[in-house]
């Protein structure tokens, strides 16, 4: 796919503002007719900019108000089969591998504090964790998407 242009990701902004709008609501904006809407934001899921649509929940209001990030150390090389193991842990959300003291970080919601410490334990017990420190969060002031505008803004290459 050509490189993003200013029509393409002041509509990925739209779009990510809110997914549910009209083809035709959108091309008002960006003028553009509602078919060249369409058209474009086919391209972009086809180039794979646009991965999925997916409904943006709150936590809290779903029972889990404990958020917490885990810096892992595993032993060399277990990367792989530890990803599979936490995948099963319906408490984890995301898990990333990182550069520095730690090998992985893992963000996790937990209901209650019981069900975290359950959760920990029970990463505590894969074999190729070596080591394991948590860090629960108390406040989030700023959680926010990827901007599409961004690199544009910040006259970054694109």
């Amino acid at each position: 796919m050509r490189s993003l242009d200013h029509t393409d990701r002041r509509l990925l902004g739209l779009l990510q503002d809110d997914a549910n709008q009209k083809y035709a609501d959108l091309g008002e904006r960006l003028n553009l007719s509602a078919p060249a809407v369409h058209e474009r934001v086919k391209k972009l899921r086809r180039a794979g900019v646009i991965r999925r649509t997916k409904v943006d929940l709150d936590a809290d209001a779903l029972g889990f108000p404990i958020c917490a990030f885990v810096k892992l150390k595993l032993a060399g090389g277990a990367v792989p089969g530890v990803v599979g193991l936490l995948d099963a842990m319906p408490f984890v959300e995301e898990a990333h591998v990182v550069s520095g003291s730690a090998c992985m970080i893992l963000r996790v919601r937990a209901p209650t504090p019981l069900s975290l410490e359950q959760t920990l334990a029970q990463i505590h017990l894969i074999e190729a964790v070596r080591d394991i420190e948590s860090f629960v969060v108390l406040n989030t002031y700023l959680e926010r998407p990827v901007s599409p505008l961004a690199a544009a803004e910040a006259d970054l290459p694109q």
